[in-house]
């Protein structure tokens, strides 16, 4: 066993606090959000409320899964990103890997003008136009289309297959096999933890998105429950603005209720923000091995 002198272990004290202190900033506000959460609201507005419920309740997800609006986004949500990061995957995966084959004519010349695409874009008002001519607008393609292929995941892509033996692909084909079934039974099989990784971080991208659905959804009901939780809190910020023009008469209301707008906000952040967190013990496993090969590996 290898001692430490005086000033290592001082240099680990003080590394190991500041490792605390950094996840206690981090982890603290998403736990006081979901005591508040599980709190009645008119206790929460008297403050104080901290590290656990002081007065403990369910009316605020009672109230939120009673609301046919939310359920409606939240599966509108489920929808988007289970079908958005299944499309969005096997275009980026179907183009990388076109992408890495040498004989591939004008090969560098489609490359840098997937890179251009990551420095420069057409603007909000270009593709807002871009979107209405496409007829798009309000339908739940505007979710998936303009999403279909991440230039960033297709670089890790196609690094990830120059990386495969080649022996692999020259076996198939004296086989008899060709692009496709050289794609789909060996390419793929093989792509599991990149596959798994780029999988997490574009369900991410598609469950916490909440501009686009603002600017090209009108339609209510194929609002998302991240848009949806964004108008919850901005009716949040208005009862607020108002509480504070008439404190006396929202006294009154406040005294008829146990759920205020925070509480039931809290509440639906919750509901939008758990299910997305649950999945990533499920491919942690997939994080160093996925993304590293795929970006260092040449």
């Amino acid at each position: 066993m290898i001692r430490l002198s005086y000033g290592d272990r001082v240099m680990m004290v003080t590394i190991y606090t500041l490792l605390l202190l950094l996840a206690f900033m981090t982890f603290y506000p998403f736990w006081n959000a979901l005591v508040i959460s599980f709190n009645s609201g008119i206790d929460t507005s008297m403050g104080g409320v901290t590290f656990w419920p002081r007065d403990w309740t369910l009316e605020n997800y009672g109230i939120v899964f009673k609301d046919d609006r939310l359920v409606g986004a939240f599966l509108v949500s489920i929808g988007r990103t289970v079908a958005g990061t299944v499309a969005s995957i096997f275009v980026t995966a179907i183009l990388a890997y076109g992408i890495s084959k040498n004989e591939l004519i004008g090969r560098k010349f489609y490359m840098i003008l997937c890179i251009i695409t990551m420095y420069f874009s057409g603007g909000l008002i270009p593709t807002f136009l871009l979107i209405r001519e496409l007829h798009l607008m309000n339908t739940f393609w505007v979710f998936i289309i303009p999403s279909l292929v991440s230039v960033w995941n297709m670089i890790i892509f196609r690094t990830f297959f120059k990386g495969l033996p080649a022996g692999l692909e020259e076996s198939a084909k004296i086989d008899g096999s060709g692009n496709w079934g050289i794609f789909f039974r060996i390419v793929i099989p093989l792509s599991g933890p990149v596959i798994a990784t780029l999988s997490l971080f574009t369900a991410v991208f598609h469950w916490n998105d909440w501009f686009g659905p603002s600017i090209y959804i009108t339609n209510e009901k194929l609002l998302p429950i991240q848009t949806m939780l964004k108008q919850i809190l901005n009716s949040n910020i208005v009862s607020d603005q108002m509480s504070q023009l008439d404190s006396a008469a929202q006294g009154q209301m406040a005294k008829m209720r146990t759920v205020t707008s925070k509480s039931l906000s809290m509440a639906t952040m919750m509901v939008a923000t758990i299910p997305i967190i649950m999945v990533y013990p499920f491919v942690q496993k997939y994080f160093v091995k996925g993304v590293l090969v795929g970006s260092l590996k040449e």
